[in-house]
């Protein structure tokens, strides 16, 4: 017989380490995220570790009851931890499930007997720049719907932009003041509207930077068949990166934070049929809008309540999970805390307003619980963010131990729930949670998020409507010195009580066994996510990517006759070329596939190419905005290039058979950029390259266990 192998308490909890990891490597070959009783499998296996871990940490980790410090310190930290990871289980049950309506919308397109339904497209705005106003507007033109009518409802009152709707015989409203800022802008037009008899059967909402896809209003207005569907949203996509993909390098590698959200959440919301308007993106049964009064104005976020008057009336909301828009994420960190800090307060307006969760209202019990889920995600996770990095400091400076755990009893309880967890969200969503970046991004705004949740939550006054700004000159560094003297200050105070601790017992004893330890593991990972929170407080310039931005080759007239060059970068006001060396200053024309010969002029010369200014007709302008903003058009014309290159290069150095295959073959730098590499990373399997989620709007990333690595 084979003598029995006794393990000690450190190895055993490795080997339970190692089997979570073993399953996660079995799961993508024996489960289907798309397979609800699958999802459910994984996703109760979760809240049973969470509970799970929830029991260790309240019966062997905490300290005894009595009035001292270290009681209020560890009792405190927990009821914080308690309170995100009631979110997180919420997470857990919507996550359980998924819908997608894609064939649904291929079997009831163009269900309409005879003229297709009227809509009216809104474009609110308010304080955009010119260029992203023109590629909206030029994009809404391009639709394919055979029966639409364009709005702008310009807030600022800018003549220009009136005199620039008229030559491009789109409709254009101003109002005398802003009351009820985007939603009351929207109202007054709902109002005009009726006045002039032109009555729409649907209304679609686009925001002042989003542009459409030619088939956005085909696609939804297929799910708008039934009378009970009141609203269509879709998910928002960006051409821009957000600024922590771009401020860490990640544009290229690293999908935007708000992936999870709309290719994840909003799907598995809409088999709950709890999913909810996003502010834009989204096509509005002109009926349900008369049922309710319009859109609401109790909130900042208008949106979601928006899905709540709907469902309080009878209607549903459905969710398209295609991408039909481009649009602009914010670029500074100013705009993107502003943007989630006014997501956090309008989500509390709700939560006290007459279809909160406790108020009589027609509200199910579905509903009711998604606003529950609201309000938890926004009143614990940043909370809990802020906690994770002082709570440790009451160990190196005052000797206060916040939780009293052995390291093998960390790795049998927190780290196989944890790692279960990861495994779990990467496999459903192919790869898109990532630890350290999304305690970064929720880090960023904690402070502001929390103030904004509580004050919302128990101090019923209004506040302006604040505008997330977009677009904007982001040629040159910007630093902002506020948030890294905070985070500047918290990582040498954390750093310096460490070492402080490390080299005498003048702040620390040492009577805590490996708690010590544990806590030390928790403090280096919070230096780590405050160093790279303060790299990401430094703005990097940046310029606009494309759909369309890959090399192509085309032709430039000089003076000296045509010579070949490359393209290598293209937006709506200039073109950097490579293969060429022209002078400064010199005027010049260049052929762009799908516009024609544009004049241009040499402005930043280098040794072997140059930036040129483009000069274009008005015609050569709009056929430059479809190009960059229609979607499809993009790729069909990147799929060209690509089997062009392909085909040349292969045929030039490969064999028969070599040539063959390379057909077949795209690798991710002959896809354009960003979304190549969200496409790769979904592509999967890769069940540890993580990004993130959560279940009430669009946010950073994981929604992890909210009391994660940081933790510890």
């Amino acid at each position: 017989m084979f003598p029995l192998l006794y393990l000690s308490d450190t190895a055993s909890s490795i080997m339970q380490i190692n089997l979570v990891l073993a399953i996660g490597m079995v799961v993508p070959l024996l489960l289907s995220p798309r397979n609800n009783l699958h999802r459910a499998l994984l996703f109760g296996a979760c809240g049973v570790l969470t509970i799970r871990y929830l029991h260790w940490r309240a019966s062997e980790t905490l300290a005894p009851f009595g009035l001292t410090l270290d009681c209020l310190a560890s009792w405190s930290f927990f009821a914080i931890e308690l309170g995100a990871a009631l979110s997180s289980l919420s997470a857990f049950v919507i996550l359980s499930r998924v819908r997608e309506r894609k064939q649904e919308a291929d079997r009831q397109a163009n269900w309409w007997q005879g003229e297709a339904p009227r809509v009216a497209v809104l474009i609110p705005t308010y304080n955009e720049d010119r260029e992203v106003l023109e590629r909206t507007i030029v994009g809404a033109l391009a639709l394919d719907y055979p029966n639409f009518v364009i709005y702008v409802l310009d807030d600022s009152r800018r003549d220009w932009l009136e005199d620039y709707c008229a030559s491009q015989a789109v409709r254009y409203f101003r109002r005398s003041d802003n009351a009820g800022a985007k939603a009351g802008n929207m109202n007054h037009a709902l109002g005009r509207i009726t006045e002039t008899g032109e009555v729409p059967d649907f209304v679609a909402v686009l925001d002042a930077d989003f542009v459409p896809h030619s088939n956005f209003l085909t696609r939804t207005v297929a799910l708008l068949q039934e009378e009970a569907v009141g609203l269509v949203q879709t998910p928002q996509h960006f051409f821009n990166a957000d600024p922590i993909q771009h401020n860490l390098g990640l544009s290229r590698s690293y999908p935007d934070e708000q992936r999870f959200f709309f290719d994840h959440i909003q799907p598995s919301r809409d088999a709950w049929d709890i999913a909810f308007c996003c502010g834009t993106s989204s096509v509005i049964r002109w009926s349900a809008l008369e049922a309710i009064g319009g859109f609401p104005t109790e909130s900042v976020t208008e949106d979601f309540l928006l899905s709540l008057c709907l469902k309080n009336a009878g209607y549903r909301s459905v969710y398209l999970n295609e991408a039909l828009t481009e649009g602009l994420a914010p670029e500074g960190l100013r705009e993107y805390i502003t943007q989630r800090a006014r997501w956090c307060l309008g989500q509390m307006q709700i939560a006290r307003s007459k279809l909160g969760p406790f108020s009589r209202n027609n509200l199910g019990l579905a509903d009711r619980w998604s606003v529950v889920d609201s309000v938890l995600f926004w009143s614990t996770t940043f909370p809990f963010r802020i906690a994770v990095l002082f709570f440790p400091l009451l160990y190196w400076y005052f000797n206060i131990l916040v939780v009293e755990a052995t390291l093998p009893e960390v790795l049998r309880y927190f780290g196989v729930y944890y790692l279960w967890i990861l495994i779990t969200l990467n496999f459903i969503s192919g790869g898109l949670v990532v630890p350290v970046v999304n305690d970064i991004s929720q880090l960023l705004g904690a402070v502001p998020i929390t103030r904004a949740a509580y004050s919302g939550l128990f101090f019923a006054r209004d506040r302006p409507f604040s505008v997330t700004a977009k677009g904007g000159n982001r040629s040159r560094v910007i630093v902002q010195w506020q948030l890294i003297v905070f985070f500047g200050a918290l990582f040498l105070v954390t750093l310096t009580g460490m070492v402080l601790a490390i080299a005498s017992d003048l702040f620390v004893f040492d009577d805590s066994g490996q708690s010590k330890v544990v806590i030390m593991f928790w403090t280096f990972y919070n230096l780590l996510v405050l160093g790279v929170t303060i790299l990401v407080c430094i703005e990097l310039p940046r310029r606009e990517l494309h759909l369309g931005d890959r090399p192509e080759r085309t032709y430039l007239r000089t003076a000296e006759g045509r010579v070949r060059v490359w393209i290598v970068g293209l937006t709506q006001n200039s073109v950097r070329i490579r293969g060429a060396s022209v002078a400064d200053d010199v005027p010049v024309e260049i052929e762009i596939e799908g516009v024609g010969p544009v004049r241009a002029v040499v402005t930043t010369p280098n040794v072997d190419g140059a930036r040129l200014l483009l000069e274009p007709t008005p015609e050569q302008y709009q056929d430059l905005l479809k190009r960059l903003y229609d979607r499809r058009r993009a790729e069909c014309h990147q799929h060209q290039i690509q089997r062009s290159d392909r085909r040349s290069r292969a045929q030039a150095v490969a064999p028969p058979i070599v040539r063959r295959n390379c057909r077949q073959q795209v690798s991710a730098a002959n896809l354009p950029t960003r979304f190549a590499a969200s496409q790769w990373l979904r592509s999967g399997p890769w069940p540890l390259m993580l990004s993130g989620t959560r279940s009430d709007r669009p946010f950073p990333l994981a929604r992890l266990p909210e009391h994660n690595l940081q933790a510890w």
